[in-house]
């Protein structure tokens, strides 16, 4: 069992239609059939939407996200039309709201790694490969990769875990001219952010990226990158002053409550009951690793 702890009533607001509540977003529709993102300061771990929100948090990722966005225009277009807020919206959704193309989207969670970690490391460990790829003897946790790797997952609902899968699986589902797109964008866009992490003195450890079509002037498809982007919620990033292979890294997301729910909290995971509320301290660490992790990579203050 899993999903919402507390699920929340999608906000009412004339003009638009409430598609979807997720993990973080609740995405709507407005007339003119425009996407309106929401990006809520919900928190999930271990497949389960917490019930304690970690301020800000929502900001932080809307506004990281289009950092981002502005720092890869010239090398994929994005689905960004607008930060106005909607006629009627909360005061609430200011700093949070994304005016979004409608696109057809890819039902793949196209994951870029350039370090080992996670459930890649699991994988490398049973059979020295990730997704089917095989790597080198010898690697372990934090590891760095030989070069940075495609590895795709498929895409789960609220409560369900996405699950690795092979190249050759997506190309089955999705066509091959697709998949390869997917990779070799997956792959230019990681490496332009790895090196922009880098300069700032952060480990881009692997990251996840969700890419639609859109359609040409001409009427024929293109990719672009949507949803969030490069954000503490969809990527692994560390302090490279502190990174140590052999051990877990340091990180800049949410350890402090994936830490505090299997150690202190007494609540066990493999249970079927909720997890409980976070404490005030968890809450305040976690949401200064946002507030740091986005500082550190745009130069920019948040206050």
């Amino acid at each position: 069992m899993s999903g919402f702890v507390e699920k929340p009533e999608p906000v009412q607001v004339p003009g638009l239609v409430h598609l979807h509540t997720g993990k973080v977003r609740d995405l709507y529709q407005n007339e003119a059939g425009d996407l309106i993102m929401v990006a809520s300061d919900r928190m999930s771990a271990y497949d389960w939407v917490l019930p304690t929100p970690i301020p800000d948090k929502g900001r932080v990722l809307t506004q990281l996200s289009l950092w981002w966005f502005d720092q890869l225009q010239d090398l994929i277009p994005n689905h960004v039309i607008s930060t106005d807020l909607p006629a009627g919206a909360p005061a609430d959704w200011a700093g949070r709201t994304t005016v979004c193309k409608s696109l057809d989207m890819v039902p793949v969670e196209a994951v870029a790694r350039g370090y080992l970690t996670g459930s890649g490391l699991v994988e490398y460990n049973a059979s020295r490969t990730v997704c089917g790829l095989a790597l080198p003897e010898g690697l372990e946790d934090g590891s760095e990769l030989p070069a940075p790797i495609f590895t795709p997952a498929t895409k789960a609902e609220v409560g369900e875990h996405d699950e690795n899968v092979s190249y050759e699986e997506v190309a089955r589902q999705v066509g091959a001219d697709t998949a390869a797109q997917l990779r070799q964008s997956t792959l230019a866009v990681y490496s332009r952010a790895r090196d922009i992490a880098r300069e700032r003195g952060i480990i881009l450890a692997d990251t996840k990226f969700e890419f639609g079509f859109d359609k040409s002037a001409e009427g024929e498809p293109v990719l672009v990158l949507a949803d969030e982007v490069l954000t503490p919620d969809s990527s692994r990033f560390w302090p490279a002053d502190q990174w140590q292979p052999g051990r877990a890294q340091p990180s800049y997301d949410k350890q402090f409550v994936r830490d505090w729910l299997t150690g202190s909290s007494g609540w066990d995971r493999t249970s079927e009951q909720p997890p409980p509320a976070l404490p005030d301290d968890v809450v305040e660490a976690t949401r200064g690793k946002y507030i740091e992790a986005y500082e550190l990579l745009t130069g920019q203050s948040w206050e």
